[in-house]
């Protein structure tokens, strides 16, 4: 495993539900994490103060005992129970089984629902946490709708504003302008309190939106582990990634004109990871896919913008 400078110090990974959690797979990754590591709730933010509730409801269900409770929508850093502890000098061998401790004792977790007002105070709330607590880098985690084929690898794209990050990793800086998330607005306040920051995006094909999406999920979960120095486990997601692409090739051939479209899509997208590709050939093939437009079946949902550039 290749050790990055986001393998180094202490790291914080980042995932909201909502506007940036398309199919939950940044969600999910986290939610992950959070599973297999030894963490803790270090801080949570007060509700009242970041969330319309007409927008993001409580939620009322039955606890183990049978009482009636309330969960109020809600933001959770998690830390590490023993922050800093020594590394073995070697890694798993069995991925699938156990997490790698070289870097798990340096690894923060943030996860929670979107907050629907206050941005500014809320990215105060949480750099004044981070820094607490001695982190050095975060990495954040998303995920949108796309023109994507279910059928082929996951779309993931790297970026960072940050120009050391960018030279370590050979990634690029986001050329995306537009509406934009909670995780940007975290992103340049790190960046203006001296953290490195970068993002992982991956890219849901926008005509399964309403389904959980594993295989996306377990995309982010790959490119994590490039960037950092833990081993992941998959435990069921390898599973329920082939199960969730079964099920929509199932739909699918049901269907003659979404299986047509998705045809579509693999062209345009085997078109762009052909070896011999050019640029220019890349080009007029999403030209001619972008002229067929207004032929494709309805997408179900809005707001989706192109994958490529996207913080």
């Amino acid at each position: 495993m290749t050790i990055t400078p986001f393998a180094n110090g202490r790291l914080l990974v980042v995932a909201f539900e909502g506007w940036n959690d398309a199919g939950e797979a940044a969600s999910g990754a986290v939610r992950s994490l959070k599973e297999q590591l030894d963490v803790y709730p270090i801080s949570e933010v007060d509700p009242e103060e970041y969330f319309d509730y007409q927008f993001n409801r409580p939620v009322l269900s039955y606890d183990d005992d049978g009482d009636r409770v309330l969960t109020w929508p809600s933001v959770t850093m998690y830390g590490p129970t023993r922050p800093n502890a020594g590394r073995p000098e070697s890694i798993a061998a069995d991925a699938e089984l156990q997490l790698s401790a070289n870097n798990q004792s340096n690894i923060y977790l943030l996860l929670g629902t979107e907050p629907s007002r206050s941005w500014k105070a809320f990215a105060r709330d949480v750099l004044e946490t981070v820094v607490d607590n001695g982190i050095t880098s975060i990495v954040f985690l998303g995920a949108m709708l796309a023109d994507v084929p279910h059928t082929r690898p996951i779309s993931v794209f790297t970026s960072s504003e940050n120009t050391a990050v960018r030279t370590a990793l050979g990634i690029e800086r986001s050329t995306y302008e537009g509406p934009v998330g909670i995780l940007s607005i975290l992103g340049q306040a790190a960046e203006a309190s001296g953290i490195s920051t970068m993002s992982i995006w991956a890219s849901v094909p926008h005509y399964v939106h309403n389904a959980p999406s594993p295989k996306a999920t377990l995309a982010l979960i790959d490119k994590l582990e490039e960037i950092v120095d833990v081993v992941i486990p998959r435990g069921e997601l390898v599973s329920e990634a082939a199960d969730w692409e079964t099920g929509i090739d199932a739909l699918a051939g049901e269907d003659e004109d979404m299986t047509s479209y998705i045809e579509q899509l693999e062209k345009a997208r085997d078109t762009v990871d052909s070896p011999e590709a050019s640029g220019e050939a890349i080009a007029q093939e999403f030209e001619k896919y972008l002229r067929r437009g207004d032929d494709k079946p309805d997408q179900g949902a809005a707001g989706d913008e192109p994958w490529r550039g996207k913080d």
